[in-house]
């Protein structure tokens, strides 16, 4: 049982760690709305700040609005995970890996919130003008696991719900 919780504060604190570490050097070596191209025709850092969700969703609206709004939906949606976390069999590692991710990338972004009152973005992908929205390594981490639980469910192998005595009498 330790080696579950383990398992999930190492991945959780990575995924905070190398997320605050990237925003505190972007923030530090960028200026705002900066762009440095990576891959020509592909992928640049681009360092902007989103004060919206995903997106930029909700971005015109009043920061404290923003605030109260991102600081309830944060705590409601970690609490969420961790109860899915702890409804996990404790052999399911996927699905504790996928918990640790979307949780770990939720931290990061809230992390930002509380500090700035909006999230640091810097990974700009784009094809031939077509650009991605901006995002960091919170989301990243948010989407990888977002789809990996969705994936989880959907090729989760369910227990029957009727015993054979059960199904017989029908």
């Amino acid at each position: 049982m330790a080696g579950r919780y383990a398992v999930l504060a190492f991945v959780v604190l990575t995924i905070v760690v190398v997320d605050q570490i990237t925003k505190i050097y972007i923030d530090g070596s960028m200026q705002l709305h900066q762009s440095i191209t990576v891959i020509p025709g592909y992928f640049s850092l681009t360092y902007i700040r989103n004060p919206g969700a995903a997106f930029g969703i909700m971005g015109t609206m009043s920061s404290g609005f923003r605030l109260v709004f991102f600081f309830l939906t944060s705590v409601l949606a970690m609490g969420l995970l961790i109860t899915i976390f702890l409804r996990l069999e404790p052999g399911d590692w996927w699905g504790q890996l996928t918990i640790a991710s979307i949780f770990g990338g939720a931290i990061g972004n809230f992390i930002d919130r509380l500090q700035y009152g909006e999230v640091i973005d810097f990974l700009d992908v784009y094809v031939n003008g077509y650009h991605w929205p901006a995002f960091n390594v919170a989301d990243s981490a948010i989407s990888v696991g977002v789809v990996s639980l969705l994936l989880l469910f959907a090729f989760e192998k369910r227990k029957p719900d009727l015993t054979p005595q059960e199904d017989s009498q029908l």
